[in-house]
Parts: structure tokens; sequence; C-alpha cells
């Protein structure tokens, strides 16, 4: 069992902030800042595109969010999901960072890529559109 289904299951120790039938959220071994929550679907899904059904999972990280500045005194929060690529365990899981002016986290955490053209650029936008039909 993946060592997120097991946090989920309470089977293995964790701070848990909520778990409820459908979502677990607790606070990440790792954090980026104290606080830094992980949301979970506690169905074992992989990735974001696996996941039957995204409401009970992003309603969580809404609350979550929200309890995070109320019940930390942050300023605002950053939440980001990494899918398949950077995923250190394979279970579906959405960061939930307090922030606040001045923390020292500047942007994203990778170099920007500038596109050679606005052409280039709607080519992209056009490659990613025809995918959604």
């Amino acid at each position: 069992m993946c060592p997120f289904c097991q946090i989920a299951a309470g089977t293995a120790a964790a701070s848990v902030v909520l778990r409820d039938g459908e979502v677990c959220a607790f606070l990440y071994a790792r954090p980026l800042f104290k606080g830094h929550v992980l949301v979970i679907p506690r169905a074992h899904v992989e990735t974001l595109s696996n996941l039957d059904k995204v409401e009970p999972l992003f309603t969580a990280v809404q609350r979550v969010a929200t309890a995070v500045e109320r019940g930390l005194g942050a300023q605002g929060s950053f939440v980001a999901v990494n899918n398949k690529v950077s995923q250190s365990v394979p279970h579906l899981h959405v960061h939930v960072v307090p922030r606040t002016k001045g923390d020292g986290l500047r942007g994203f955490f990778w170099p920007r890529v500038k596109y050679e053209s606005d052409q280039e650029r709607d080519e992209y936008a056009q490659r990613i559109a025809a995918a959604l039909r």
C-alpha cells in the first residue's frame, strides 16, 4: 500500500488536519514553510487525469487554503499539483503552502522559457485547444 494510502487509512502516522470519506489532508514531512499541507483523495489515484471527479478534492483544497490563512495568520497561500513529473509519491496530492510577503519564496521553482514569437505562442495554444476537442 502506498504511504499516502496508509495515512488516509489511519495506519501510518501523520499530523492530519482533515479526514473524511473522500479526502485526507496532513502536514507535509518536508515543508517549504511550517503549515505546508498535502491534500489527497483517499482512494488511490496517481494523477489528476485519473481522478473521476474533482469536486471533493478541490473543495477540500479550498477549505484547507482558507484554514491555513486563518489558522496561521498567513497573508495567502500557494497551491500546486505536480502531475507525474516531480511527484514524490505516485498518489495525487495538492500542496497548500502558507505565504506571507517577504517569505523568500519567489515565483515558480524552475527557469522560465519565453516564446520566440506571438506566432509560436499561438501555435502552442492551438495544439492544446485541439487536444481538448
